[in-house]
């Protein structure tokens, strides 16, 4: 029986310490947290307690992180993911966006921020549940806002909630360009690092789920010189 806790968050990581000092302050700010050293652990809680969301340090011994997200949504587990790397690390951070994970924060990190982040994630659930029922139909796609679905032909498609975060924007603004700064700001709710590729990469993820040839785009199209564009006809 799985046992329903209002926004339990896991934290994922082999730093007892570091785990430790989070899961404090986290706890301090209101949330309810449990913290695990690695994937074993977290298996032992997915099967017996609903989870909010989850904080992943992608680089632990045994089975790694980006393992442990890979696998999380192989098996349609689409628990948000907010993915700790080392500074510096793109190339692990891009992996991670393109496995599933939702959000990231490099190390070491400002404990608020990252408080910030899941507050953020957390709010977006209560709001979507909130609404009205509200379902947009492109091509042969339904996607259903206040259930948080997508399908294909009635079949339902598994979606993380970065991706959901991201359709939604989208959906919400219909033939609307959109920069990426303003799809980071409405999907995220904070302002694009020049750096940052998250929103590229989650937009290739969208691509492959929604698209007959994601280097073809009908639906989410590239507007060149600003951003990315929504057409629901899947028109040119």
């Amino acid at each position: 029986m799985v046992e329903e806790i209002k926004q339990l968050v896991v934290l994922v990581d082999d730093d007892q310490k570091l785990r430790d000092l989070t899961a404090r302050y986290l706890k301090d700010q209101g949330l309810f947290v449990e913290t695990v050293g690695n994937g074993a652990e977290l298996d032992k809680i997915l099967d017996t307690k609903k989870i909010s969301l989850i904080v992943l340090d992608l680089m632990m011994p045994g089975e790694s992180g980006l393992n442990i997200c890979q696998r999380l949504r192989v098996n349609n587990v689409n628990i948000p993911i907010i993915m700790l790397t080392a500074k510096g690390d793109e190339v692990d951070r891009i992996v991670g966006l393109e496995m599933g994970a939702d959000d990231y924060l490099p190390k070491p990190f400002n404990p608020r921020e990252l408080l910030a982040r899941i507050n953020a994630i957390l709010r977006r659930q209560d709001k979507s549940v909130a609404k009205t029922n509200n379902v947009i139909k492109f091509g042969e796609f339904e996607f259903d806002s206040t259930a948080r679905s997508l399908k294909n032909n009635g079949k339902d498609i598994p979606i993380t909630t970065g991706e959901y975060d991201l359709l939604k924007v989208f959906t919400d603004r219909p033939n609307q360009p959109l920069s990426r700064d303003q799809l980071m700001q409405l999907s995220k709710g904070k302002e694009l690092d020049v750096f940052d590729r998250s929103i590229d990469v989650q937009i290739s993820r969208l691509r492959k789920i929604i698209e007959i040839d994601p280097n073809k785009p009908m639906y989410l199209q590239t507007k060149w010189g600003f951003g990315y564009i929504f057409n629901p006809d899947g028109g040119s």
